[in-house]
Order: structure tokens, then C-alpha cells, then sequence
């Protein structure tokens, strides 16, 4: 805990001093600090010492099968990329898909350095991990497979933690979504630092290390519900609190996708990375991962067609954004419950939070809450029905590591997924809050109007989609 204090002490001393007209702002420092702060790790890492990797055996099939899953975990950022990218403005598709992708470049470099390390490693009182137990990648690679705790896989340790980095790094660049045409560049990278410190290490910890406090406390969370979903959509909804809301919505203009096809091939890529992102997490080739297989591919049907059609009962024409956004929210809603629940019932769960969602998303849309691309209505909520859903659905004919839910007769395992719900949301808003408040008291959070009028693709980075933005 003291090398994460330090550390955001270190960061913050960094930035510090191009913050208010006082100390105005040596604009190299800002300039300079990312790349010094990188070349540090970089040097820092020569000096690791080389062991030789366990040469113990694991399971081939299950090997395989989770470096695919891996690989399909990763795709989904890209593909988030993509799915945001087609929603806002044109002049803005280039700095709204970078936000996504550079959360891999960032995440992995804190993810082998420590970051696993706090989410894995030795825990401290069930809250945290050790940043030292694994700095960087200690004991990582010639380890026997076995998690801090006394879990034995079948798998490498390494692989385990690079399925978990694919995890760390779509998690911030959910948070894209609710904060996009307003935020500025080198303030999102440095949200993405804390809030992977800050708010994601704890959650991971809390939820999937055998000594993590809600782990013990029973609550289940298959796949990312909480530890994922949850804590996005919290975040995006204090991000977007704290941002205030763009000049198009005080206008009340109506800004349409920019581009549709773009969307559908996110949500294409992001449904089939979805598969590596829930069945994986059985960390083995086996029943238990095939069946969480089938309950995302159900979900996600349910829910993008109960999406579409409640919008053609409400007088609205089958849409290919609603069919799209419906099927993310679906997946969401199974991430906790993929490998507890039964296939039946994945399509009862992809109906219901694509309903409550849908109206969520129209509640927010008449708020002062500019949640630019509906995070919180989408990822946030749907995290949360999901792991209600679990409470209600989750069954050990399913999973015999699991539990009985309510509705096969065990309220109490209910009310625990309710209040490890309640715990994270009110963590992770809170945390999240206090990060964009302290972004925005040390650095300029937002763009300025004229910027914000221009476009953040050629006022942030000097790049353009299609034709100049400055003429869109």
C-alpha cells in the first residue's frame, strides 16, 4: 500500500507544477514526464534478475484453449474502439478510438511492473496485494501454478496473469464511452493510471484472489461483472458528473453517429472476444467453459432483440444501433453469471437488462448527466442486473463451486450478491469521483470551447478521419 501511495505521490509531483497560473506551468515538464516516467521502468527492468521457467507440466488442452481465449480477450479492445468510435461525432472518431487502445500500452507496461502484483499477489488483509510479491513478473514465470492463496491450476501462472492483463486493459477504456468530445488526452492516460491503482487492483483483489474480502464473504462474479462492468460504469458516471455536459447538449442537438458500420463491427468483435472473455474464465478446455460459452451466445441474442423490438413497441423503427447496443448490454449482464447459471435462463437475463437498461439509457438522456454514449445505463446497470440475476439464477447443477440461488431456494446467497453489489458501486464511484476531481485540480480535464467546437481528432492530435474536421 505504501508503494501506491508513493507512487500517485510521484505522478502527482510530476504534474504538479503545470497546474495554476502560480506555478504556470512549465509546459516541459508536461511534455517530458510520460516518456521520463517510461524510460524509468524500462531502465528499472534490465536490472530483474532471468530465472529459468517451471518446468512442471500443465494440462495441453486447457493451455491452448486459454492462450486463444487470451488472444480473443484482447480483440474485444479494438473492438470497443470501434463500437464507441461509429457513435460520436466524425470529428472526434480518431481521439475517442485511441482513448480505447492506448489503455493497452499503458495498463500492460503498470500490469507487468506491479499491477498483477496488487491484484494477485500475497494479500493484505484481503483488501490488497503485495506490490512486491510480483514486481515485475516475479515469480511469475518459474512459479508452479498456483495462486497466492493455495489455488492450483492446470495452467502456466504467466498465462493466468497475461488472460487477467486482457481484463485490466478493456476496463478504463469502457469508461471512454461516457467521457468522449470533452476530456483531453494526457489527463484520460493519467485517469487510466489511478483508476487501475486505485480502483480496479482493489476490486480484482476483493473478488478473485481466494483471500480477497468479498471472495470469502461468498459473492460470485464469473467473469468481470463487478470487477469489470460495475466499476466502468461507476466511473464513467462520475467522470461524466464531473466533466459537465458537452455544448451539444445544452443546445439540445442532436449529434447522429458518425459511423453505423463502424458499430456493427464492434459489436461483432466485441461478441466474439466476449466468448474468450467468459468461457476463459473456467481457466480450463472443459464443460464448465462451454457452457459459459453458450449462455454469452444466448444472452446476447436475447438481449439485442429485446432492445430492438421494445424500441418498434415504443413507435420506433428495428434499428441496427439498438439491435447492436442491446447485444453488449446482454454480454454484460452474463459476465457474472456465465459459469453459474443455466442456458435456459441466459436468455431470461439477456431480456431483462436489455429492458431495464433501454429505459435507463432514456432517463439519462432527459438528466443533466451527459454520459456521452450511455456507460453507466449500459455497463454500469447491466453489471448490476447481472449480478442480481446471479443471485437469483446461479445454481450448483451449473457449477458445483458455485451456489444455490433464490430462485432454487437460498435467499441468503442473494443478499450477499446484493451487498457485495452495493460495496462495489459506492467504492468505485466514490474512488473514480475523487480521481477526476484530482485530475481536474492538476491538470486542465477538459478541452477547451473552441476545441471542443473543432474536434478533439485535430485539436488533440493533429489527425483527421475522412475529410477535414475543422469543415465538418
Amino acid at each position: 500500500m505504501q508503494f501506491i501511495f508513493n507512487f500517485t505521490l510521484l505522478i502527482t509531483y510530476i504534474y504538479f507544477f503545470n497546474t495554476n497560473s502560480t506555478l504556470m506551468k512549465n509546459q516541459a515538464v508536461q511534455k517530458f514526464a510520460p516518456f521520463l516516467i517510461l524510460a524509468a521502468v524500462a531502465i528499472l527492468a534490465l536490472f530483474v534478475p532471468q530465472l529459468p521457467s517451471y518446468a512442471g507440466e500443465y494440462s495441453a488442452a486447457d493451455t491452448a484453449w486459454i492462450i486463444v481465449a487470451t488472444a480473443l480477450v484482447f480483440i474485444m479492445t479494438p473492438g470497443l474502439a470501434f463500437f464507441y468510435g461509429g457513435m460520436v461525432h466524425r470529428k472526434n472518431i480518431i481521439s475517442t478510438m485511441i482513448k480505447s487502445m492506448v489503455s493497452a500500452g499503458v495498463v500492460s507496461v503498470i500490469w507487468v511492473s506491479f499491477g498483477y502484483s496488487l491484484c494477485f499477489g500475497e494479500s493484505i488483509g484481503g483488501f490488497i496485494g503485495s506490490p512486491t510479491t510480483h514486481l515485475f513478473f516475479k515469480g511469475v514465470v518459474n512459479s508452479a501454478p498456483i495462486l497466492q492463496g493455495g489455488t492450483a491450476m492446470t495452467i502456466p501462472l504467466l498465462l493466468f496473469a497475461l488472460f487477467q492483463l486482457m481484463f485490466a486493459i478493456i476496463t478504463p477504456g469502457l469508461v471512454v464511452g461516457a467521457v468522449a468530445e470533452r476530456i483531453k488526452f494526457t489527463s484520460y492516460t493519467l485517469f487510466i493510471i489511478l483508476f487501475i491503482i486505485l480502483v480496479y487492483a482493489p476490486l480484482a483483489h476483493w473478488s478473485w484472489h481466494p483471500q480477497g474480502f468479498l471472495f470469502k464473504m461468498g459473492a460470485l462474479d464469473f467473469a468481470g461483472g463487478t470487477v469489470v462492468h460495475i466499476s466502468a460504469g461507476c466511473a464513467a458516471l462520475a467522470g461524466a458528473i464531473v466533466l459537465k455536459s458537452r455544448r451539444a447538449k445544452l443546445e439540445q442537438q442532436e449529434i447522429p453517429p458518425a459511423n453505423i458500420p463502424y458499430v456493427l463491427i464492434g459489436t461483432g468483435l466485441l461478441w466474439f472476444g466476449w466468448f474468450g472473455f467468459n468461457a476463459g474464465s473456467a481457466l480450463g478446455a472443459n464443460a464448465l467453459s462451454i457452457s459459459a460459452f453458450a449462455t454469452t451466445n444466448t444472452a446476447a441474442a436475447s438481449a439485442g432483440l429485446a432492445w430492438m423490438f421494445f424500441d418498434v413497441m415504443k413507435g420506433k423503427k428495428p434499428s441496427v444501433l439498438g439491435f447492436c447496443i442491446g447485444a453488449v448490454v446482454g454480454l454484460v449482464a452474463i459476465t457474472p453469471a456465465a459459469g453459474f447459471v443455466g442456458i435456459p435462463q441466459s436468455i431470461f437475463i439477456g431480456l431483462v437488462a436489455s429492458i431495464i437498461s433501454n429505459q435507463a439509457s432514456q432517463v439519462f438522456k432527459l438528466s443533466r448527466v451527459d454520459d456521452t454514449l450511455d456507460v453507466f445505463p449500459c455497463h454500469g446497470i447491466g453489471g448490476m442486473v447481472g449480478m442480481l440475476m446471479t443471485g437469483i439464477f446461479a445454481s450448483k447443477a451449473v457449477n458445483a463451486a458455485g451456489a444455490d440461488g433464490l430462485f432454487y431456494g437460498n435467499p441468503a446467497f442473494f443478499l450477499t450478491q446484493l451487498k457485495a453489489m452495493l460495496i462495489v458501486v459506492t467504492y468505485s464511484f466514490t474512488v473514480s469521483f475523487i480521481i477526476f476531481k484530482f485530475i481536474a485540480f492538476i491538470l486542465p480535464l477538459r478541452v477547451s470551447e473552441e476545441e471542443e467546437e473543432l474536434g478533439l481528432d485535430a485539436t488533440q492530435h493533429d489527425e483527421k478521419y475522412g475529410r477535414n474536421p475543422l469543415k465538418a
